[in-house]
């Protein structure tokens, strides 16, 4: 398994967290980054699925 799916699947866990904890307190900017890292986990996830694909057809 590549490790930008396993730190994606970490950031995005993470994000989630953020944005509930903003969503919760009120605070729009910790809500937003949260969003952001929750999205740049699922790029990044995308893209271990994509180097394991390339390992696998080689």
């Amino acid at each position: 398994m590549d490790k930008n799916r396993t730190e994606g699947a970490k950031n995005q866990i993470k994000g989630t967290a953020k944005e509930v904890t903003g969503k919760l307190t009120g605070n729009t900017s910790k809500e937003i980054e949260g969003k952001a890292q929750k999205t740049a986990g699922k790029v990044q996830s995308e893209v271990g699925k994509a180097s394991d694909e390339i390992r696998k057809g080689r």
